[in-house]
């Protein structure tokens, strides 16, 4: 992936705007300072959604990350009720691309500010479409894949419950 000039155009499906994406980008950071492991119970409540290969690509995740990504799917399994399996598996990973960045909580932090500027800030933007890949190499369902690159029918729903 080459380099972004620092005010490009976003690739990325909702804009991270420096300083003003929302106070859930200011709970998201003092949640990530905690290093805690996901609980045991969002622990078992992922396992039982995921296919062996997409519970793979969840433990990529730092725990932070982890933790964060439990807490938006259950947030959207109560939100949308009838969801499906394979978007409510979509919800658990909408964030897995992020691990592509190798970015931690505050690199991610001057990803937001500078914008994709540089290879690992833009990976960081488009870990959509980072993810969307992973997930469908790894042989999600292609409602799992299109909710993880921000798109399809159910992506209004993950993206408020994301950004509560």
């Amino acid at each position: 992936m080459g380099c972004v000039p620092l005010f490009a155009p976003s690739r990325h499906t909702w804009e991270m705007k420096p300083l003003s994406s929302g106070w859930h980008l200011v709970a998201r950071f003092f949640t990530s300072l905690s290093s805690a492991p996901p609980s045991q119970e969002n622990l078992l409540w992922v396992e039982e959604r995921l296919t062996p290969a997409e519970l793979a690509l969840w433990k990529r995740q730092s725990d932070q990350d982890q933790r964060h990504s439990a807490y938006v799917a259950r947030r959207f399994a109560e939100l949308r009720e009838g969801a499906t399996d394979a978007e409510v598996a979509g919800a658990i990973l909408h964030d897995v691309g992020k691990v592509e960045c190798g970015l931690g909580t505050f690199g991610r932090v001057a990803g937001t500010i500078v914008g994709p500027h540089g290879s690992r800030f833009s990976s960081y933007h488009d870990h959509e479409m980072l993810g969307a890949e992973m997930a469908a190499a790894a042989g999600s369902d292609p409602s799992t894949v299109e909710l993880i690159a921000g798109e399809g029918p159910a992506f209004e729903d993950l993206k408020s419950c994301d950004h509560a």
